[in-house]
């Protein structure tokens, strides 16, 4: 049995969800790549493979919808991020939280409702690995280097790393032209950045779950009330590049610690492995690791450059393989983040969590697959496609609004 589309002429989807009864629901990241209209937007998926619009000009890039008792979820990256809830009885769309960090080279991300009733979300950084630098200005949703920095979410105390630019010294977690010095203390705070946060679900009491996770991208809680998240590691760019980074997958625990901006799957940022021969050694920018969590380790690596996105647990009616999960992997961004080389990703994987292993699933013809959907009503699975997008040598983006698409698989695609 074929793929078949499900909804077509997408403008960069990036995530999909059901409500109770089994209708889906879209969302457009709102990325004006290859022409498309600026400002995300949420839409419902009718039978016939149209879209109808309920809410526009949300701030780009909408990283995330879920549905939750007659509503909608949005995670609207933007400037400042956002997160909102639609109501699909009255149109009304309210604000939950604002003022998340942004703008920088990762957002707010997607939003998941935990076994406590609240609400999970993750941030991304602002930076590659710590260090405002010229790479920004490199990336074509930013196009600019003089944006926000980092902010921890522990105390941290400096070891006065400083990158210079272009006659620009800039320290880490500090915004670009303004040094650091060692023994400098920069106290944590919430909202913060590379973390994974929690709140009621009216969007009050803001608190930090977990930091030092570069881009959770991807949330999830298993059946026993365990919370994972996909992690996408470092690229090799800007002031302190890091060098065959994979990304990973982690549990994630209250009050820990996953590492960055020094560690990286367990690794230290100093490993002679995440250097390019000819390139400075690396060096930490925090000197008091004994100070913070226990380092937590991944559960499993992903390839380097996969780019691991959003998840779904493989349902208990899938018997051969429930409680496994399927992962989307975008797939690489080079030459944006590093050497140019054979193409990475663009794929499903099925991870096998009992032994933490991963399996190929069957091949199929996708651009940028970003979500999975199991939906529990038909019983079918989708795959959200965010279409077609690559980055040039210049760096520039080459995409083609229009040909995102939401997937609905063959009934046999993970046997």
């Amino acid at each position: 049995m074929p793929l078949i589309p499900a909804a077509r002429h997408l403008n960069f989807p990036t995530s999909v969800t059901a409500d109770a009864d089994g209708r889906l629901y879209i969302a457009e990241s709102g990325l004006p790549f290859g022409g498309a209209p600026e400002g995300g937007i949420v839409s419902q998926v009718n039978p016939d493979g149209t879209v109808t619009p309920l809410v526009r000009g949300l701030r780009a890039p909408v990283n995330g919808v879920i549905w939750h008792s007659g509503g909608l979820i949005i995670s609207e990256g933007g400037n400042p991020g956002r997160i909102s809830c639609f109501n699909l009885s009255t149109g009304e769309l309210r604000t939950l939280v604002d003022g998340l960090p942004g703008f920088g080279n990762y957002h707010t991300n997607m939003v998941v409702i935990g076994p406590d009733g609240k609400l999970y979300f993750s941030q991304g950084a602002m930076t590659n690995s710590g260090v405002l630098g010229l790479d920004s200005g490199d990336m074509p949703w930013l196009a600019t280097i003089p944006h926000h920095c980092d902010i921890p979410g522990y105390d941290v105390t400096l070891t006065g790393f400083n990158a210079e630019t272009r006659g620009a010294i800039t320290g880490s977690f500090s915004p670009f032209g303004v040094p650091v010095s060692p023994g400098q203390k920069i106290a944590g705070r919430v909202p913060c950045t590379s973390s994974v946060m929690r709140c009621q679900m009216d969007g009050s009491g803001v608190e930090l779950v977990a930091w030092g996770l570069r881009n959770a991208y991807g949330l999830g809680f298993l059946a026993d009330g365990r919370m994972l998240a996909t992690d996408q590691g470092a690229d090799y760019r800007g002031s302190r590049p890091i060098l065959n980074c994979p990304d990973f997958l982690y549990e994630v625990r209250h009050g820990a610690w996953y590492g960055w901006p020094d560690f990286f799957g367990g690794r230290p940022a100093t490993d002679p492995g995440f250097r390019a021969p000819g390139d400075p050694d690396i060096q930490f920018l925090l000197s008091n690791h004994s100070e913070l969590p226990r380092l937590e380790l991944p559960l499993l690596e992903f390839e380097v450059n996969a780019c691991a996105t959003k998840f779904a647990l493989v349902p208990t009616y899938i018997k051969q393989h429930a409680g496994d999960l399927i992962v989307a992997l975008f797939g690489d961004e080079s030459s944006l983040t590093g050497a140019e080389g054979p193409r990475v990703g663009r794929k499903l994987v099925r991870i096998r969590l009992a032994d933490r292993s991963i399996h190929p699933v069957k091949p199929m013809p996708f651009e940028r697959p970003i979500d999975v959907l199991f939906e529990r009503v038909s019983h079918a699975a989708y795959v959200v496609d965010f279409g077609e997008f690559e980055i040039a040598p210049d760096k520039s983006i080459v995409a083609r609004a229009g040909t995102g698409v939401l997937w609905k698989l063959p009934a046999d695609f993970i046997s």
